[in-house]
């Protein structure tokens, strides 16, 4: 039995100079869907053709290519952050929030690939 119950999502993080003309090219070049633009968090999602796996682009201004991070849904992230550490797992600094979107929290395998856990803020009230 796993530490953590993960949800039935995955999203794919890249880093990317500009999210809208790279969403454009995700769109036309592979059919992806643009999800939504949250320029306040410099973030953007597309649906994939795959069910429950989306693509996110995260600008930077420096982007790292071939850096791809898996972003793995949660259903509460304090807990499953608690229990990963508590089993010796190292995460990179705080867990971060943008409120009223996700909370997420980047940590690594024994090989120092880095993995993220997220949970989905939008749907609380």
């Amino acid at each position: 039995m796993s530490i953590v119950t993960l949800e039935n999502t995955l999203t794919i993080a890249l880093s990317v100079k500009d999210r809208h003309a790279s969403a454009k090219w995700y769109n036309e070049m592979l059919g992806f869907e643009l999800l939504y633009h949250a320029d306040e968090a410099g973030w953007s999602e597309l649906q994939t053709k795959t069910q429950n796996v989306t693509l996110g682009l995260g600008e930077h201004t420096e982007p790292a290519p071939g850096n791809s991070v898996p972003v793995f849904g949660i259903g509460n992230i304090a807990t499953a952050r608690k229990a990963l550490e508590a089993a010796g797992v190292k995460f990179d600094g705080d867990t971060i929030t943008v409120e009223g979107m996700v909370s997420t929290a980047t940590f690594y395998d024994p090989d120092n690939n880095a993995l993220m856990l997220a949970q989905d803020l939008t749907g609380e009230g």
